[in-house]
């Protein structure tokens, strides 16, 4: 049995370490709030965007999207792998490793690139894959704006030809505990295939529906990819809760453990002095 400095050591460390973890949960907790509002909030906007998209294009000539809905021969796939800059947040990062490589798997005999979103993927990817870029800034100011650009970037990348095809792969939030890992096609546009496409006679069109359906595809792709990287946001904030809420109760528990150790390690060292003293006393009288 370790003898009581060695085990008072390990009820201080264990004590820290509760403290640590405990912080960290309360700081996610509260970063966790701000996000699933704002995640919350866009959710409508983007449906309904996707939605009024669907309908507009489902009434026109499949060739309205142009470089957008080009469908070519799959040679060289782009995946965008959105993970986080921080770990100790579970399996969140993980999971989308793993996707990852299945959907290049997937692609078999092709050229499969990623575009990293996130220090933690680009660390563990860039070692069996090629990172064309590495974004890990934008969480530090995650705007509408920002990742406009990166959308841009990803656009031309497809529409120049460089990419054949774009997938992003991302961790979408349910609710602080359950985080669902998603793979969506972010181009070429997939084919439309509504049942509840408007008619001509439903409204009338200013400008025509062509010009409306050409500026809403940029937008819906720049809300597409904002949607999926405030998903990943709320979701690395309510899997590292959960996470710390988790080692903190584990810390608990091996403290508590470590106390019984050692107020019995403690009472057996008192038991032994009681009976050398009894033993020389015996002794004496002898």
């Amino acid at each position: 049995m370790a003898n009581l400095k060695e085990i008072r050591n390990r009820i201080t460390s264990v004590q820290s370490t509760m403290q640590i973890t405990s912080a960290m949960k309360m700081v996610s907790a509260a970063k966790l709030k701000k996000a699933q509002d704002a995640i919350t909030a866009m959710r409508p906007y983007a449906e309904k965007l996707t939605e009024l998209l669907q309908n507009l294009s489902a009434t026109l000539d499949g060739e309205v999207g142009g470089s957008f809905t080009s469908q070519r021969e799959i040679k060289k796939v782009l995946v965008v792998a959105i993970t986080s800059n921080r770990g100790l947040a579970g399996a969140f990062n993980t999971n989308v490793i793993k996707q990852v490589k299945t959907v290049a798997e997937q692609y078999e005999g092709k050229q499969v690139d990623v575009y990293a979103i996130g220090k933690k993927g680009n660390d563990v990817l860039k070692k069996t894959s090629t990172v064309i870029s590495n974004q890990t800034t934008i969480f530090d100011n995650l705007t509408f704006d920002n990742v406009a650009q990166i959308a841009n970037e990803l656009t031309e990348l497809f529409t120049s030809g460089a990419y054949d095809k774009i997938e992003i792969v991302y961790n979408q939030f349910k609710n602080a505990a359950t985080q669902i890992v998603q793979t969506e096609q972010f181009l070429p546009l997939a084919p439309v295939k509504s049942d509840k496409a408007v008619s001509s006679g439903d409204y009338l069109f200013e400008p025509t529906k062509e010009e409306i359906v050409l500026t809403l595809i940029p937008k819906s792709l720049k809300t597409q990819l904002y949607k999926a990287i405030r998903d990943s946001f709320a979701s690395e904030h309510g899997a590292r809760m959960t996470a710390m809420h988790k080692a903190t109760d584990n810390a608990t528990d091996l403290r508590n453990q470590l106390k019984l150790t050692y107020n019995k390690a403690r009472q057996a060292a008192i038991t032994n002095e009681i009976l050398e003293i009894v033993g020389g006393a015996e002794a004496l009288k002898g």
